[in-house]
């Protein structure tokens, strides 16, 4: 699965930075991050959460940043328990605009958990309400 989404702020890429580099911002406005628990620099542990009905899935991830610009930042799954795991990578590019910026996530997952019909619907929802909350917490900072 490829899923791919940007937001224009009102706010310059370096105002938005701190909340897109670091995992632990993501709690406070992407609706599907749970949970991040810092490992190291660069790592962090993830606990992603959707609600489908009265269902809910939830997945762990062991996550690295592997590319950290002050316009694009790429985080890749990065297990070390040895066991093979589906991948998963998250890039988001910050472009200065007129009187902002346009933030892209593009979100590339090779397993099957979220991408069962409804499931990337689920996705596709939960990652809107995110550009929302981006954009209330970035203009409060």
């Amino acid at each position: 699965m490829q899923y791919s989404s940007d937001v224009k702020v009102d706010v310059q890429p370096t105002l938005v930075y701190p909340y897109v580099a670091d995992l632990v911002q993501y709690v406070k406005w992407m609706p599907m991050v749970h949970d991040v628990k810092a490992e190291g620099d660069g790592v962090w542990n993830v606990e992603l959460r959707a609600k489908v009905g009265v269902f809910a899935r939830s997945k762990r991830l062991r996550m690295k940043r592997i590319v950290n610009t002050s316009q694009h930042i790429v985080f890749e799954r990065d297990e070390i328990d040895g066991r093979q795991h589906s991948p998963w990578t998250m890039a988001v590019t910050l472009q200065a605009a007129d009187a902002g910026c346009v933030v892209t996530v593009d979100l590339s997952y090779g397993g099957t958990l979220w991408t069962a019909g409804i499931l990337d619907r689920v996705l596709a929802a939960q990652v809107e309400a995110g550009k929302a909350g981006l954009a209330r917490v970035v203009h409060g900072a």
